[in-house]
């Protein structure tokens, strides 16, 4: 009767387990390993010690193993063919966005020549004061609003471009802070900005919209389209 190497002779698993616990760490693709398995199994079942038999308990196990390693590279498989299908989709909604209006979180305002600036603030929750602090690129404050009581959520309000004594502001970008209480107690408040989608780039990460001036933001930071 032939006999198995000495090292199966000592145990029998050894390089089935060898074989179960590398499998993931090579670059042969799973089906390569199931192969290999399988060949090596049936290798040891023809040269078994009649007197140490395989156990079947044991064979069963390293069956499962195999089998649970090709069920996770299917897996990731269909999550990569599901990310990638996502990421396309995402890519053509980005791109529906040139030319329009995104709001998404921000502390920049833009004043056009002759027009009025428009900001946002979110609110955590119901709030009775809600006052917003707009400075110019100095830092200086220029104005100061009090929006009174508001509701929770997105809280929108004008800015005529001109300072607390009346004087017209230049065109360009300002600074928006907000505070809110209800009670006396601090709200969370979030100041937000809105602005023209000018183009999109794919990045490692998915995509991001070019605000001109607001700078770049990730897509899934946008909270509305106009």
């Amino acid at each position: 009767m032939a006999t198995v190497q000495s090292s199966t002779e000592t145990d029998p698993y050894a390089a089935i387990n060898a074989l179960g616990s590398s499998s993931t760490k090579t670059t042969s693709t799973t089906q390569d390993a199931q192969d290999r398995f399988l060949t090596l199994l049936v290798t040891q079942l023809k040269n078994q010690d009649p007197l140490n038999p395989l156990d079947n308990a044991q064979v069963t196990t390293q069956l499962a193993q195999i089998n649970t390693v090709s069920g996770i590279e299917k897996l990731n498989s269909t999550l990569n063919s599901l990310m990638s299908t996502y990421n396309d989709g995402q890519g053509m909604q980005a791109a529906g966005m040139i030319g329009h209006k995104v709001l998404v979180p921000g502390s920049q305002m833009t004043l056009a020549t002759g027009t009025q600036a428009v900001g946002c603030v979110s609110l955590a929750s119901a709030a009775d004061k809600v006052t917003v602090t707009i400075t110019d690129a100095n830092g200086t404050v220029v104005q100061k609003q009090d929006l009174g009581a508001q509701a929770a959520g997105t809280v929108t309000f004008g800015w005529d471009g001109k300072s607390a004594d009346g004087t017209a502001q230049p065109a360009g970008t300002y600074k928006l802070a907000v505070t809110a209480s209800n009670g006396g107690t601090a709200v969370t408040a979030t100041p937000m900005q809105i602005g023209t989608v000018s183009s999109v780039t794919r990045t490692s990460g998915g995509f991001q919209l070019d605000l001109g001036t607001l700078g770049k933001v990730d897509f899934s930071k946008v909270q509305q389209i106009f």
